[in-house]
C-alpha cells in the first residue's frame, strides 16, 4: 500500500500523463526545421513561464486611473529578455500572401531558414502566446501554434477568419477578434468559453488598459472604439471618432492614462483618455498613418506612414512630434518590430517585396532582405518583456 507521499507522487504522475497525452508537449526539442518540414506537437500555453496570478475579478465601467509615475513597459527596455527567451537567436516571422507561408528569417543576415504553412493558405499576422514559449499564426482557416525554440508545429484549432488574437486574465483567457464579434476562449485548445457581438466591424487592432481589465478595440467601420470589461465580458462604452475617422492600431501610453489610435484617413494618431473614453486631442503625422511601435526606451511612439513613405516619432510625455524621417521604400510599410538593443526598427514592404531595417534615429537603411512574394506584418522575436498581450507585438 503506498503511504501518503507516494499516493500524491503517483497522482501526480497521473496528472502529468494526462497533460502529456492531451497536449503532446512533453517529448525533448529538436532543432528548427528547414523549410516545409516540422513534427507535430502541442503547446502547453499558460505552463510555464511566469506563473499566471489568478487576481480577484470587480465589476468597473471604465479603465482604472493610472497609477502616478508608473510605466506599462518597464520589463520592456533594451537586452529586458525573458528566461523563456533569453536564449532565442533572433528571428523575423514574415507573412507571405503569394506563397500561403510565413517565412523565417534569422537575423541580422535574413537568410531564409525556415516556412510555416498557414491554414488555410492566408494569414493575417503571427502572434505570441502569453507565456512566449510559442508562437500562434493566424490563418484564415484557424490557429496554428508553433513552438518558439524548436519550431515544431500543434494541431491547427479550427477557429476560422480570425482576424485578431489577445490574452487577459494573466494568461488564463485568450480572445478573438472575428468581424463584429469578440469571442473568449481557452488559451490552450482555442474552444470558445463565450462570445460578444461588436456594434461595429472590428478590427485586428486593439490594446489593454494598465491594469488589463480593460480591452479597447478599434472599428473602422463606423469609425469606433469600443471597450470592453474582460472580466464580466461586457461592452462599457463606445468612442464615435469624427467623421471619416478610421480607426487602426491602438497603443496604451507607457503612464496609462492615454491610448493612441492611429487614423490613415485623418494623417495622425487620437489621444484617447484610458479612464473616460474621450478623445482629448489629435496629433497630425503623415497621410496614412497606420503602424504604432513604442521605442525600446518607452519615451517614443513610431508613427509608419503609408502614404508618403515615412515614420514620424511623438514624444510620449510632451505629446507632441519630434522627428519625421522618410523610409527608403515608399508605398505601403508594415510593422516587423524594434530590436532587442533598441537600434534598428524592422518593417516590410509588401509592393516591393522587401523586409528591411532603418535606424529610429535617422531613418538610416541598416540592412534589406529581398523575399519571394509579398511580406505583411511581420514579427521580430524574441522581443523584451516579462509577457505577451498578443496582438502586434504587444509586450509587458
Amino acid at each position: 500500500m503506498l503511504g501518503g507521499s507516494g499516493r500524491r507522487h503517483g497522482r501526480r504522475a497521473a496528472a502529468t500523463a494526462v497533460v502529456c497525452g492531451l497536449l503532446s508537449a512533453c517529448e525533448s526539442p529538436v532543432p528548427f526545421y528547414p523549410p516545409g518540414k516540422g513534427a507535430p506537437d502541442d503547446p502547453v500555453i499558460g505552463l510555464g513561464g511566469p506563473a499566471p496570478v489568478v487576481v480577484a475579478s470587480r465589476p468597473r465601467t471604465a479603465a482604472s486611473p493610472a497609477v502616478p509615475g508608473s510605466d506599462v513597459y518597464a520589463a520592456t527596455r533594451p537586452g529586458m529578455l525573458s528566461p523563456a527567451t533569453r536564449a532565442l537567436p533572433p528571428r523575423l516571422y514574415v507573412p507571405n500572401a503569394a506563397t500561403g507561408t510565413v517565412d523565417v528569417l534569422a537575423l541580422p543576415g535574413g537568410r531564409l531558414v525556415g516556412r510555416i504553412p498557414v491554414p488555410g493558405g492566408r494569414t493575417a499576422r503571427v502572434v505570441p502566446s502569453w507565456n512566449l514559449r510559442w508562437l500562434w499564426v493566424v490563418g484564415r482557416d484557424g490557429l496554428l501554434p508553433v513552438s518558439a525554440r524548436s519550431g515544431r508545429r500543434g494541431r491547427v484549432r479550427p477557429v476560422p477568419r480570425v482576424k485578431g488574437l489577445y490574452f487577459t486574465s494573466r494568461g488564463r483567457e485568450a480572445v478573438t477578434i472575428a468581424s463584429r464579434r469578440v469571442v473568449f476562449r481557452d488559451p490552450v485548445t482555442m474552444r470558445a468559453r463565450a462570445a460578444l457581438r461588436l456594434p461595429c466591424t472590428g478590427t485586428p487592432h486593439a490594446d489593454l488598459s494598465a491594469d488589463e481589465g480593460t480591452l479597447v478595440l478599434a472599428c473602422v467601420r463606423p469609425g469606433l472604439l469600443v471597450r470592453v470589461d474582460v472580466a464580466r465580458r461586457v461592452t462599457t462604452g463606445t468612442l464615435a471618432l469624427p467623421a471619416g475617422s478610421h480607426p487602426q492600431d491602438v497603443r496604451l501610453a507607457p503612464d496609462g492614462s492615454l491610448f493612441y489610435v492611429a487614423d490613415p484617413v485623418k494623417g495622425g494618431v487620437w489621444l484617447v483618455d484610458a479612464a473616460r473614453l474621450r478623445a482629448t486631442g489629435f496629433i497630425a503625422t503623415a497621410p496614412g498613418a497606420h503602424g504604432l511601435l513604442p521605442s525600446r526606451d518607452a519615451r517614443t511612439l513610431y508613427v509608419l506612414g503609408r502614404g508618403d513613405g515615412s515614420f514620424t516619432a511623438i514624444d510620449f510625455a510632451a505629446r507632441r512630434v519630434t522627428a519625421r524621417r522618410r523610409l527608403p521604400r515608399t508605398g505601403r510599410t508594415a510593422p516587423g518590430g524594434v530590436t532587442v538593443d533598441g537600434t534598428a526598427l524592422w518593417l516590410t514592404a509588401p509592393a516591393a517585396g522587401t523586409a528591411y531595417a532603418v535606424s529610429p534615429d535617422d531613418g538610416r537603411l541598416t540592412r534589406t532582405v529581398r523575399l519571394d512574394g509579398r511580406p505583411a506584418n511581420a514579427l521580430l522575436y524574441p522581443q523584451p518583456g516579462r509577457y505577451s498581450l498578443g496582438g502586434t507585438a504587444h509586450f509587458r
